[in-house]
Parts: C-alpha cells; sequence; structure tokens
C-alpha cells in the first residue's frame, strides 16, 4: 500500500525524535505507522469526497470542453472557469454546502491578498462559465469512464436502460421563465421543473448519456436525443412509456447491432410470423399513420425486426430485436 508524501514525512519526523535507545520496546511501531497514517487519509478522502476529485477529472479535458464551448477568460481572475467546473462537480457532491464554501474548501483559487473568495465572485464565475461548457463535460467524462470501465455483457451486448426523472429548481423569475411549471387540476406546481431522461449501465449504475428539457418535453422527445450517444453492441431496456416504433425503429437503425426491449402495449396490433420457441414468436408490428408522418421512412410494418417473449396476448411480457 502506498501511502502519500506526508505519511512517510510524518512517519520519518516521528521516528528521527524517538530515542534509538527504546526503539526495542517498540519493534513493530515504525513499521506500521506508516499503514496507519495511509488508512487515516484514506478515510478522511471516502469521508470528503472533495479531496479526491483530480483523481478522476483531468484538468485537459476541461480544457478542451471550455475551448470547443467557446468559454473564454477575458483577463486573469482568482477563480478561472476552469477551476469553476470542479465547484460545479463540488456542488453536487456536497448539496448542503454553500457555494463558496465549496471553492474555499476545494482551494481552487489562484493567489491573492485575500485567502477566501467572496460570495458574489462565486456566483459571477458561475454566470459567465454558462451551461454549454458543463454539458461538454459531462458528456466526455461519461463516455470515457463508461469506455475504461470493464462492463460484463450478456451475449456481447452492453446492458443499458433508459428511464425519466424530473427535479424541482430554486424559484426564481428567472427559473419560471426557461422552465414552466407543470399543473395539477389547474393549480401550479410550487416550484419550477427540469425533465431528465437519463441512460445507464446497469452492471455499474454508471450514467452513460442524458438529455434535458422542459415538463412540456415528452420523454420520448429527449429519449430521441440518446440514439447518437448509444453505442453499438448494446441492449437497450425502456418501460412502456417509451412504446414508439418510430422512436424504436430509428434506434435499432442507427447503428450495428443496437437492441432494445420493452413491453408490449395493450392492443398492439401485429402479425406472427412464425414462432420461435415457447412463449417466443416472431411478429410483424403495425404503424400508425401518425407514426410514419412523423418519422419518414418508417414503414407500415416493422417486419423481421421484432420478437416477442411471452404468449400471444396483449399483455405479451417484452418484445426485442427479433435477429437477438
Amino acid at each position: 500500500m502506498d501511502c502519500p508524501p506526508r505519511v512517510h514525512e510524518t512517519a520519518q519526523l516521528w521516528h528521527n525524535a524517538t530515542p534509538h535507545g527504546n526503539a526495542h520496546l517498540f519493534p513493530d511501531f515504525f513499521m506500521h505507522i506508516g499503514q496507519a497514517l495511509d488508512l487515516v487519509s484514506r478515510y478522511d478522502s471516502l469521508r470528503n469526497p472533495l479531496t479526491s476529485l483530480g483523481d478522476y477529472l483531468d484538468p485537459e479535458l476541461i480544457s478542451r470542453c471550455l475551448a470547443e464551448s467557446g468559454t473564454v477568460t477575458l483577463r486573469k481572475r482568482r477563480l478561472p472557469l476552469e477551476m469553476m467546473v470542479w465547484c460545479i462537480v463540488g456542488m453536487v457532491l456536497e448539496r448542503k454546502e454553500p457555494l463558496h464554501q465549496i471553492v474555499n474548501r476545494l482551494d481552487i483559487m489562484l493567489p491573492g491578498n485575500r485567502p477566501f473568495v467572496a460570495p458574489s465572485a462565486v456566483i459571477q464565475a458561475r454566470q459567465r462559465l454558462g451551461s454549454e461548457a458543463v454539458r461538454r463535460v459531462f458528456t466526455k467524462t461519461a463516455q470515457l469512464w463508461h469506455n475504461a470501465t470493464p462492463h460484463p455483457h450478456w451475449c456481447g451486448l452492453t446492458l443499458l436502460a433508459i428511464d425519466g426523472v424530473f427535479w424541482r429548481t430554486p424559484d426564481t423569475p428567472e427559473n419560471d421563465a426557461a422552465f414552466p411549471r407543470q399543473t395539477h387540476a389547474g393549480n401550479p406546481a410550487l416550484y419550477p421543473q427540469v425533465k431528465m431522461v437519463c441512460q445507464m449501465e446497469l452492471t455499474s449504475h454508471l450514467l452513460t448519456a442524458a438529455a434535458f428539457g422542459t415538463m412540456k418535453n415528452s420523454e420520448n422527445e429527449l429519449a430521441e436525443q440518446l440514439i447518437e450517444q448509444t453505442g453499438d453492441n448494446t441492449l437497450t431496456l425502456m418501460d412502456k412509456g417509451y412504446y414508439s416504433l418510430g422512436l424504436l425503429n430509428a434506434w435499432s437503425l442507427a447503428g450495428e447491432h443496437r437492441h432494445w426491449m420493452i413491453p408490449l402495449r395493450k392492443g398492439a396490433q401485429y402479425e406472427e410470423i412464425r414462432k420461435l420457441g415457447k412463449g417466443d414468436h416472431l411478429v410483424k408490428l403495425k404503424t400508425s399513420p401518425q407514426a410514419r408522418k412523423k418519422w419518414p421512412g418508417l414503414e407500415s410494418s416493422l417486419g423481421n425486426r421484432t420478437g416477442i417473449q411471452g404468449d400471444k396476448t396483449d399483455d405479451a411480457t417484452e418484445q426485442a430485436d427479433a435477429e437477438k
């Protein structure tokens, strides 16, 4: 187990300060003190995740994302935009902490006359940073960490799933204008809300992609944005809320071996082609005129693409790519 340099320095100082004549009284003390201090250091890192951010965020990646988004600092500031990206990640890990305290804890400011940053300076830096650079950092780190993780496969396929969630935002006029409130029985929600559809690798629960919108956007609309971010040789699980033959067809055609599995909608119209096995049928699902209008190129039926696992009833369990 490798100890941080400061741990070795501390152990050496203790050793030098101890009379060597008493070393025989504690034969294992100096042998294990480094390990003990290392455990304390590691415990502190686990208890305070902000101390280990540098192990996961590449500064060069942050700089590239800022450059690609056209976000630049016009003059040298104590809180550069590169450091503000680190602060955004710190906000996620320490949601109860004020923004300026997170900056001070991370110690990401350039040297200056004052030891701490003013809250107003942090807010101004966050406004200068904007959202595009943060979006790029999220997308690139998600892809990087996903590709670097040896995920278990099923029949050679990476297992994914998509689902939606909504987040409440602070009750401000700016958020009200950007994120209209959902209404229930004519009464508006207490807070402006953001809708999110995310894609997750199932064995690690690692987010691989995400799309955001307002409550006026359907989850299917947001799921369309995930098509380009989905890799080949994947099986994506979806709930019945994403049952759209146009969406599912586009999902399959966007790459090689991009399979999906979803519960069959009640009342779905299909024609059985042949039986593949017990409770497994190859079918043609009929598409609606509305779907063909929205998705140009969508055929009147999806033949030889879709299989049904389960019996031949409206409540069949799931359907998946027929070739799989």
